[in-house]
């Protein structure tokens, strides 16, 4: 476990180093980070959550240390993996960035958790081929679902405030900002709204 975090960790840098220094915002670098954090946030949640529920249970386990460097290192990497997919959004359309961040998501929170959990220590052969089976159809339609759905775009990007359907344009749309009444409404604006 500790040879695969110290890989994880040295890959990261390296993409860390090219996003930040060589500005390389391409969408494989953004989701790789997230997918690396993900490791890392499910070994974190998956031993608070333990920690948690044994506490409840009557064997206290807040007492530890590990249980509060395990609860920062999983905000730290849930908030940092927002950032890199939030960029990773905002850089490129969310039907490339959706299935990408599941494929690789869950490929590294599986990975994570048999490496450190040791997952697939008791599983039989024909249950490891049934995940790992059932893994590759939910990518196979995550994927198809997201390539097949097309942007909609609109005919008109926008809406001419002089041609509102339904409405008349009955003065000016911005006030005169030099009047007296600059922010406030007009008397008879006052006097209609009182009788209605």
């Amino acid at each position: 476990f500790f040879f695969f975090q110290i890989v994880e960790i040295i890959i990261f840098c390296i993409l860390l180093y090219f996003y930040k220094r060589k500005a390389v915002k391409h969408i494989m670098v953004l989701l790789m980070m997230v997918a690396l954090l993900a490791s890392l946030t499910v070994i974190a949640v998956k031993a608070v959550s333990s920690m948690i529920a044994l506490s409840v249970t009557g064997k206290m386990q807040l007492t530890y240390s590990i249980f509060y460097i395990m609860s920062v290192l999983m905000a730290t990497s849930c908030a940092f993996q927002i950032k890199f997919l939030n960029q990773a959004v905002h850089l490129y359309e969310a039907t490339a960035v959706v299935p990408i961040n599941f494929v690789f998501f869950t490929t590294s929170a599986i990975i994570s958790g048999v490496i450190f959990y040791r997952e697939f220590q008791s599983a039989t052969l024909l249950s490891v081929f049934m995940f790992l089976f059932g893994c590759l159809l939910s990518f196979l339609g995550v994927i198809i679902i997201a390539r097949n759905k097309k942007e909609e775009h609109l005919q008109i990007p926008f809406i001419d405030c002089g041609h509102i359907p339904g409405q008349k344009l009955t003065g000016k749309i911005q006030p005169d900002s030099h009047s007296s009444c600059y922010g406030t409404l007009n008397k008879e604006d006052d006097s209609v709204k009182r009788q209605s």
